[in-house]
Parts: structure tokens; sequence; C-alpha cells
């Protein structure tokens, strides 16, 4: 049986004898004796090994089988799944004023009216007789600028779930200023599970990076309510740098742990680049970088994630990923009621994807579905790990969703340390 078109073959670093192996399919990691490695190569292996690294994703009994397979994943893991994903935008209005915010000119006093809310209740109610799952991600603006309305939301979608049998659970994706102790005592009851809070390096950055309104910084408000709150719900936290300031991300991680929010507290720890947005929308702001194949994102990626895992904390894996766009179980709402399968398209009338009354319409050819099915792709070994790349930076790059944003090169550059570090310190998930 030959090797998977999607297993990458790696040096052990600290063995010349072995050699890493992993799936982009499976996510699984390997280490063989080069003995069996050339096994594999020669066709000489026992029927046991080749069970075991054909269940891995190591090998395969037919690589252009593999391809055609591979052409129907996301069909056959849109029909199996029976969960559903929502971004429910609550507004578009926030107490900070981050210059980056990617939302940019789309900001402003807009909200989910009652209304509203009530034609995405009949709208997720008449869908779960079809579901075992549900989870919806409050989000924003800030989200809990609508608190009232959130509780309803969820003490409605709670109750109609139980009645369903449907497991619910809950998270926001907030700025953390509003997230009091108070507010996750009174919502954990209907199911809230998560919160993704963004701090943008220590303090003194960050409250440049991210400050209210006023301008006062927002870092000390966070800390204290993420110290409140932790151990109550899973906390996410994540950062946005740049290319100047990324080293300076390990001083917040250290931060956190001579305040007990280590990785006992902290589910899940992330960084990622600022990006820049659609000049139509993010007129005034240019620091960031213009997307993942300039030579400095790879570095800075590799940098934090290893700082990251050497004190402990939980880190994103080298996982299968599939674009919202492609899933079926993934869907953004936004506060007027209109669809979207990102959340970065929210306010692009043009890439609507239905209405709350309407349902969810074709949205095939506008999103450019199914892009990766092509020769070049199907034969890349990163295919599972990008599946076509993003189509919200494809669109603010070019201007259109047509065509793959191809991530090869950043992958060519990451993508064995990535693995390397998780065969090391096993702390990413």
């Amino acid at each position: 049986m030959p090797f998977s078109t999607y297993s990458l073959q790696i040096d052990h670093p600290d063995d010349s004898d072995q050699v890493v192996l992993f799936s982009t399919m499976t996510a699984a990691i390997v280490t063989l004796h080069r003995d069996v490695f050339k096994d594999i190569e020669g066709g000489s292996l026992s029927a046991d090994e080749q069970e075991t690294l054909s269940e891995l994703g190591i090998i395969v009994p037919d690589v252009k089988a593999e391809h055609e397979e591979m052409r129907s994943y996301i069909d056959d893991m849109n029909a199996a799944n029976r969960a559903l994903t929502v971004t429910l935008v609550m507004s578009l209005d926030c107490n900070l004023a981050c210059p980056y915010c990617f939302e940019g000119t789309r900001k402003g006093n807009y909200y989910l009216s009652e209304e509203t809310a009530d034609d995405f209740l009949r709208f997720i109610g008449e869908r779960l007789s079809g579901l075992d799952e549900l989870f919806i991600r409050f989000y924003g603006g800030e989200p809990l600028l609508s608190f009232d309305m959130v509780h309803r939301i969820a003490r409605e979608l709670a109750r109609a779930a139980s009645e369903a049998r449907v497991n619910f659970s809950f998270g926001f994706v907030t700025n953390g200023t509003l997230l009091t102790r108070s507010v996750v005592e009174k919502l954990k009851p209907f199911g809230l599970k998560s919160v993704y809070v963004t701090l943008d390096g220590p303090g003194e950055m960050h409250d440049t990076s991210r400050p209210f309104r006023n301008g006062n910084g927002s870092f000390a408000t966070i800390i204290n309510n993420l110290r409140s709150v932790s151990g109550l719900i899973e906390l996410h936290l994540g950062g946005n740098y740049l290319q100047t300031n990324y080293r300076e991300f390990p001083r917040l991680l250290d931060f956190l742990f001579a305040n007990k929010l280590g990785p006992d507290k902290v589910s899940l720890m992330s960084f990622s680049p600022i990006m820049n947005e659609d000049a139509k929308f993010c007129p005034d702001y240019h620091d960031g970088c213009s997307n993942d194949n300039e030579p400095w994102v790879a570095e800075a990626g590799l940098y934090l994630r290893r700082e990251i895992l050497a004190r402990g904390f939980r880190t994103d894996a080298v996982l299968p990923t599939v674009c919202m766009l492609e899933r079926h179980d993934h869907l953004v709402v936004n506060w007027d009621g209109v669809l979207y399968k990102c959340p970065g398209l929210i306010g692009r009338k043009d890439y609507g994807a239905g209405t709350l009354t309407s349902g969810l319409l074709d949205y095939s050819a506008t999103h450019d579905r199914g892009n990766w099915k092509n020769e070049g792709c199907l034969r890349c070994k990163y295919l599972p790990l990008c599946f076509g790349g993003c189509r919200h930076t494809k669109l603010i790059r070019e201007g259109t969703m047509k065509g793959i944003e191809c991530k090869k090169d950043f992958f060519d550059k990451t993508r064995e340390a990535w693995v390397l570090q998780d065969l090391k310190d096993g702390k990413a998930g």
C-alpha cells in the first residue's frame, strides 16, 4: 500500500533512525523506525502494520481512489452531521475603539430587535427536530451590550431544545469588559459554556490596541473579570499581533500565570496576526499583513506557538479545517436577520445567503463552493488543512471569491515545525 497523498514525512529531530509521519487527513502523528519506513516504500509491511497505518491515514490502498473519495469528503461530512452552530450578531455597537476592527465603517448603533429575535427563535425552532447538538455563539460588536436580549434568547432556546431533546449550549465572542461573575451566573443555568476574549499583549500594549471609547485602557477591567469567572466556564483567550510587537506577547503569558490565569484556568490560548481589511470598510488602518504568506507571519506563528506550549497552555492543533462556507452546520445571522456564511461577510449585501424569513438560499455560485475540487488541490498534501483557503481573505485581497486562496507557501514554512511541537509537548488540542 502506498503513502497517502495527505501524509507528511519528517526527519525526527532527535533520532536519525526515526521518521515522523503526520496525516493531514486524520491528524495522526506516528514515529517509525526507518526500517519500517522502508518496508512501506517496498510494499513489505505485515498485515497488522498495514491495518494500523491505514486506519491512521498514513497509507492507502490506491492514491487515485483516495483523490476521488476526497471529492465527496465535505458532502459526506455534511450529510452525516446533526449539529448546528449559529453565530448570532447581537449588534454592531461596541464600547471599545480598536483601530483595526474588521467591521470598520459597518459598526454603529445597530441592534437585534425583538421582532428579529422572534424570527430567529422561530427559525431555530423549525430546525431542532433534525439536530442532536445546537450551539449559539453570541457575537457583535460587543454582544453583552444586549444582555437582556441574550438572556431571553438563551432561556427560550434552552427550553425548546430540552423539549426536543437536543443538547444546547452557547458562548460569546466578547471583549471581556462586561463579562462579570454576575452575568455568568445568570446565564450559566441556560447553557453558557465558553467565552472567547481577546488580549492584545501585556497591559500597556493591549490598552493602546483596545482602549475604551473614552481612551482609557481596558486591560485591568478584563483581567479582573476573567479572574472572577475562571472555573465557572471555559476561557478561550486570543490576541492580535503585528510584526513590530509579537515578541512581547510572552510577557502576557507570564502575567496570566502570575495572576491565577494559568493553564488550569484557560482552556485554549491562541494568537493571530492582524490582517489589513478591505479599504472600503477600514480606510484608515494599514499596519497589518496582507496575507499569511508574508515571511514574518510564519516566523511569528511558530515563535508564539512555542512560547504558549512551553508554559503548559493548550493551543490549536494541526487539524483538518473546513471553511464555514463549505459546511452546512455553520451559519451567521446578522442583527437585521440577513444570513451569512462567515462573520467577515457581515454587511456585504452581495454575499448574503438568505434571511430568517426566506431561509438559506443557494449561495454556491457567489461563494465559489467546491473551488478546491481540482487536480492541483486534490494532489496537494495540505488540502485537508485548507480546502481552498479562506474565501473572506480572497475577497478582501482580490475583490472576488472565485478561485482558491492557496496557503502552500505558509504550510511549507510552518507545518513540519507545528507537528514536531505537538510531538514534543502534546498540549495542543
